[in-house]
């Protein structure tokens, strides 16, 4: 135990230290391409101080915080619905042979289909209001979970279905029992997929809406030509996204693995 801990202590003072130098690193070219050789104008190039700068000034009156929030809380919202409408979609593309042969290439295309797409769309439909971010969300992510479902449903061990039937387990047993638990890891790589692809339609939803939010942050940085806010929100957005995989996904993933002896 002590010594995974160490290991993992390590793992963390190594990394630190990559950003640290890859933020030295930054400076040296800002530098080097603004100051000295005048290449790059100073307000089309960011840099690591007045990024710092851009941060303590949002931070401190609260626009940060906000549009952290807000973000966090429609895509968490917008999560939520693609996992359901995900978990559906993807049983029946496994169960109805149909709607696997016909419905399934439809769908793969769809999931090739950039988010910023489905944007159109929303205003149309919605408006410029949450109702149209979460439209972009779900449409973002949805397929992806679905199709994540169907492969992890197909890489069960036939040999549980058939000790099941044989046990006289009907088709609701069937899947509760013994198919989706059976899944678990795979469903956990789709969440993990799934939410990477609703963290980035967010931010695609949020760019054209007037709402409060880490797109919405983006654009006024842009419209400021501030390039420091801009680069802050990026890292902010990365950052976020990350941490959120790191802290729930992976966690949630080693443990299934741990508990089942696969790991």
């Amino acid at each position: 135990m002590q010594k995974k801990s160490t290991t993992k202590i390590k793992k963390g003072l190594e990394l630190a230290l990559f950003l640290f130098l890859l933020v030295v690193l930054w400076q040296i070219l800002y530098m080097l391409f603004v100051d000295v050789f005048k290449i790059w104008k100073p307000y089309s190039a960011p840099s690591p101080a007045g990024v710092a700068f851009s941060f303590a000034s949002l931070l401190k009156s609260g626009v940060l915080l906000s549009a952290l929030l807000k973000s966090l809380g429609r895509g968490v919202a917008g999560f939520a619905i693609s996992v359901i409408a995900g978990l559906i979609l993807g049983i029946l593309i496994h169960h109805f042979s149909y709607l696997n042969r016909n419905l399934k290439p439809v769908i793969m295309g769809m999931q090739t289909l950039p988010s910023i797409c489905w944007v159109p769309f929303a205003i149309l439909w919605f408006g410029l209001n949450n109702s149209a971010i979460l439209f972009v969300v779900v449409m973002g992510s949805a397929f992806s979970i679905a199709l994540g479902v169907d492969d992890g449903i197909k890489n069960v061990p036939p040999l549980y279905i058939k000790a099941a039937k044989t046990m006289g387990a009907g088709q609701g047993d069937l899947y509760l029992k013994v198919i989706l638990p059976a899944c678990v890891p795979s469903f956990l790589a789709a969440l993990r997929q799934g939410w990477s692809f609703a963290w980035r339609a967010l931010m695609s939803g949020e760019v054209m809406s007037s709402t409060i939010g880490l797109g919405q942050t983006l654009i006024i940085g842009r419209d400021m030509a501030d390039i420091n806010q801009v680069m802050l929100v990026m890292l902010v957005i990365i950052f976020a996204g990350v941490v959120i995989d790191k802290c729930i996904f992976t966690a949630l993933e080693n443990r299934v693995l741990r508990k089942r002896g696969l790991m």
